[in-house]
């Protein structure tokens, strides 16, 4: 939002969780007042029970920056979902059909294994995309398993050039994020969170793919009465850790050398994101 308030801009969402329409608090959607101010694509785009997959998030991400660049605005691709960046900005390719009752049966079992369990069958299946997060080592298990391909095979031999060339900046307090966490948290309970699940729980099935994001799984069984408020909040805690440790893993490995790093706590965060993005604006670069 400080870039924002600099250059004309738009915000594209990379958030899979923040695209579903009524996970509000749970998902830390921007305000109502920040996107007055600045334009936002990709918030609350499908129904919670829908299924929305990272090819379509990149094709209407397009859309987005395409709009965006018609009318003189940068587009600021913000988020931490490993797999749309890379659908976005890295060679594309076209995943082998795979049979949707097949795949609803294996996705039931899948997960109900945790996420140590899915890396050790992915090292077996594909090794390649072994340290990848939970979400990239479901779907290298069932494109191995329902198409006998390896899907790191298939990226290779199906790729098709990408579209953009993209600058990082990662975002990240360090040590910090710890007491971040839990204070986000603390924040999001006090704020309607279980009353937001509770209206979820009455609307949406058993096996709504919203579900999945990260605390809402914890949040329906608190307001089921099943957990104790202290029992939930350190579950959230520890989900929305191991999930923060698995993007840092992700970036750490995936985003091209010369990325810029920043550390928000610190007194000079905005002046490096200032350069960062002046260097791009120097260099033409459309997508930040």
């Amino acid at each position: 939002m400080a870039l924002a308030a600099r250059i004309p801009s738009t915000i594209v969402v990379a958030d899979s969780r923040q695209i579903y329409r009524r996970l509000d608090v749970g998902t830390a959607k921007p305000s109502a007042d920040a996107q007055r101010r600045v334009p936002h694509r990709g918030v609350d785009i499908v129904d919670p029970a829908a299924r929305y997959s990272a090819a379509a998030w990149a094709q209407d991400a397009e859309g987005s920056i395409a709009e965006a660049e018609a009318a003189g605005r940068a587009p600021l691709v913000v988020g931490g979902t490993g797999l749309y960046l890379r659908a976005l900005f890295e060679p594309l390719f076209e995943e082998p059909p795979l049979a949707p009752e097949r795949r609803r049966r294996l996705e039931e079992h899948l997960e109900s294994l945790s996420y140590s369990e899915l890396v050790r069958w992915t090292q077996a299946l594909d090794p390649v995309r072994a340290h990848l997060g939970r979400t990239q080592l479901l779907r290298a298990i069932q494109v191995a398993l329902l198409s006998g391909r390896r899907l790191s095979a298939l990226h290779r031999e199906r790729a098709r050039a990408a579209r953009r060339a993209p600058r990082y900046l990662v975002v990240d307090p360090g040590q910090a994020l710890t007491g971040r966490l839990l204070d986000r948290i603390d924040m999001m309970l006090a704020g309607g969170w279980v009353e937001e699940v509770r209206t979820l729980i009455r609307e949406l099935p058993e096996d709504a793919p919203a579900w999945k994001s990260t605390g809402y799984r914890t949040v329906r069984r608190l307001a089921r009465g099943e957990l104790t408020p202290a029992a939930a909040r350190d579950a959230i805690f520890i989900e929305t850790r191991q999930y923060a440790k698995r993007q840092r893993t992700w970036f750490r490995h995936q985003l091209p050398a010369g990325a810029t790093t920043v550390d928000p706590l610190a007194p000079n965060a905005i002046e490096v994101a200032d350069r960062w993005l002046s260097s791009i604006v120097r260099a033409g670069v459309t997508t930040p």
